[in-house]
């Protein structure tokens, strides 16, 4: 015979009654995220990658060709394509988490990554300058657009 377990006195009287659960507000609620059409959302962040390549590409004198603007930017906009879709930025495309989150990661990680493949140069500086600058620039136009959108 299988041994029975004990609930302790009064568990019967702390049982819910019968029928539907009660609902509950949940604690917070998340903060809608701008309207921004996702559209508008890619060609700001394409707008701040190619300024990241552009001010990179100066401050190194390495011209300022199309060509060669192009060259450095592919790997960082394929990356940024790729964080948006897996992101689905396009449902929220001016919300921080998913979208921004994506949008940073796809462009700084998968951007190097494609970069490696292609050999072209990582530095360990360089890895660190473009997390900082994508993230401020993709992350911060989300904040400011939130910010704009509270007041």
């Amino acid at each position: 015979m299988a041994p029975q377990h004990s609930r302790g006195p009064g568990y019967a009287g702390r049982m819910r009654p019968p029928g539907p659960a009660p609902s509950r507000a949940p604690a917070f609620r998340a903060r809608p995220a701008p309207r921004v059409r996702p559209a508008v959302a890619v060609g700001l962040d394409v707008a701040c990658v190619l300024a990241f390549v552009a001010i990179g590409r100066a401050s190194h004198h390495d011209g300022e060709s199309l060509a060669g603007l192009a060259s450095t930017a592919w790997p960082f906009l394929a990356g940024l394509a790729l964080g948006l879709l897996a992101a689905r930025a396009w449902r929220r495309p001016a919300a921080i988490v998913p979208a921004g989150l994506g949008a940073w990661l796809g462009a700084a990680g998968l951007g190097m990554l494609l970069r490696v493949l292609a050999g072209q140069g990582t530095a360990p500086a360089f890895i660190g300058v473009a997390l900082a600058f994508l993230g401020l620039f993709l992350l911060g136009w989300r904040a400011a657009a939130a910010a704009l959108a509270r007041s």
